[in-house]
């Protein structure tokens, strides 16, 4: 009954996190994609974006669709969330909010496969996080090679 509350509570906007104030997250780091917690608050508020919310990963979890989304993670995410997903990287370490922790964050119930393909195409601009959009850098199967690499760790 308790989760249920705070769960009413967020979502009728009573208790968001401030701006810029670091929370633990899934995987017991920064916040679930977004360092302050402001992409899981926002998706509370107001949902995935629609053209997103109902996109379903069209690639199978194979050894080499993990293997190709590796390889996208190191040459676009590590040095931001670190070589192993932990929001650790070098050129993270300045920013505020800091990059997410995304150890485990594919085995949220909350992450749908359109929730993190919306994080890596659209970035954090909207949500004022250093996140780059990659829609225009990596094809949507990219993208989706990076969903899956996600959901692995």
């Amino acid at each position: 009954m308790k989760i249920l509350a705070l769960a009413g509570l967020v979502l009728a906007g009573l208790l968001l996190p401030p701006a810029g104030d670091a929370q633990m997250g899934m995987g017991g780091g920064p916040g679930m994609m977004g360092g302050s917690g402001a992409r899981r608050a926002f998706v509370m508020r107001y949902g995935v974006e629609p053209k997103y919310a109902g996109m379903t990963n069209p690639l199978p979890p194979s050894v080499a669709n993990v293997q190709a989304g590796r390889k996208l993670y190191e040459q676009n995410c590590a040095a931001c969330h670190g070589p192993t997903g932990f929001g650790d990287g070098p050129a993270g370490k300045s920013l505020n909010p800091p990059p997410a922790n995304l150890v485990g964050v594919g085995r949220t119930p909350m992450v749908s496969d359109g929730y993190l393909y919306w994080t890596i195409a659209e970035g954090g601009t909207q949500l004022q996080t250093a996140m780059p959009p990659f829609k225009g850098a990596l094809s949507e199967t990219q993208i989706w090679d990076l969903v899956t690499f996600l959901r692995s760790l």
